[in-house]
């Protein structure tokens, strides 16, 4: 099976990212790439890693019509971009996979509230599917319109979502501390994100109202308190979730019942490494109840551009297609 593929906003790191995985995808055939950045350029000089695969694939300015007839588009666009992008899009494509946050939320008012502006298409929200596999895996069969959660959403709701739905842990009061790579905040040069800036530093952001909070909440089914922080590394998220037990249970036979099976989740008594998932579709997870604080802590690792982002969109993309779910994704990371 061939799958004629488009990238639209192919400049950023979620499109390179997109471009590096679908070149060793056995079924998809990039023959559409946007960047209006770039337009015009050679994918390989914008992404010179990319020379060999796509020594020919020239990035376009995005033009809906261009688009017609491709069985799958992946829209790496700004969030609050792609809402206005998708309703005239998805008509004319198979299926389209969204790696930004316009789908995530069933609740437009959220968008006004978290993200301070008006959805500009409401009506297909309930359409979208939260595209995490491993919690929606029957929801994303067949579906139209994908919303690939972010990366931390994906790591925040692995780690507690199977307590909260067997309903073990309280459902308020969850706190979830997390790191990410500088990558996270995308290729756009910023001050915040310069080298200078980041080297040698840790630092706390968003304080009490960071964006994606509502969408982990969604996701888990829980409230919680969420702060990021940014790291000093280039790739890569560890999230650290806080959560009251409500029962009884051994936290790590929850995790390997929930997880039985799934090809990229690791569950084992080592405390999770970013730089084990680096390049892999894989999520590392561990969990532990403290008897003192009577805490339940589980802690989730993953590459915030792979399982975070491009990589789960692509498996998203084979389980709406009936394609392998792995095809096209690595499991093991890089090292050193």
């Amino acid at each position: 099976m061939v799958v004629k593929v488009g990238v639209l906003g192919a400049s950023g790191y979620a499109g390179v990212e997109l471009l590096r995985l679908a070149a060793a995808h056995p079924d998809f055939d990039v023959v559409y790439a946007t960047a209006d950045s770039a337009a015009g350029a050679l994918a390989a000089d914008v992404h010179p890693s990319l020379a060999a695969a796509y020594p020919a694939l020239r990035l376009a300015r995005y033009d809906p019509a261009d688009a017609a007839g491709l069985d799958l588009v992946f829209t790496a666009l700004p969030s609050g971009a792609t809402q206005s992008v998708v309703p005239a899009l998805l008509p004319k494509v198979g299926r389209v996979v969204d790696l930004a946050a316009d789908f995530r939320l069933h609740d437009a008012a959220l968008y006004a509230q978290w993200y301070g502006w008006e959805h500009a298409s409401p009506e297909l929200l309930d359409e979208a599917v939260l595209g995490i596999p491993e919690l929606y895996r029957d929801e994303l069969r067949g579906a139209r319109l994908v919303a690939a959660a972010g990366c931390y959403v994906t790591a925040a709701a692995l780690a507690l979502a199977p307590f909260a739905r067997a309903g073990l842990i309280e459902t308020t009061g969850v706190i979830v501390d997390a790191a990410s790579g500088v990558s996270g905040a995308g290729r756009a040069l910023k001050a915040s994100t310069s080298f200078g800036t980041v080297h040698e530093d840790f630092t706390a952001y968003g304080l009490l109202d960071h964006r994606h909070t509502p969408e982990m909440e969604q996701a888990i089914g829980a409230s919680l308190l969420f702060t990021p922080h940014l790291a000093p590394m280039a790739r890569g998220i560890l999230a650290t979730c806080y959560a009251r037990p409500a029962a009884a249970f051994d936290p790590l036979a929850v995790l390997a019942s929930a997880y039985a099976g799934e090809p990229f989740v690791v569950v084992s008594e080592r405390s999770p490494s970013t730089k084990a998932t680096r390049g892999a579709n894989t999520a590392h997870l561990t969990a532990r109840l403290d008897p003192r604080t009577g805490w339940l802590v589980v802690l989730c690792a993953i590459d915030n551009l792979v399982k975070g982002a491009s990589g789960q969109a692509v498996q998203c993309a084979n389980i709406a297609l009936g394609l392998a779910e792995t095809a096209g994704l690595a499991t093991v990371g890089m090292a050193p």
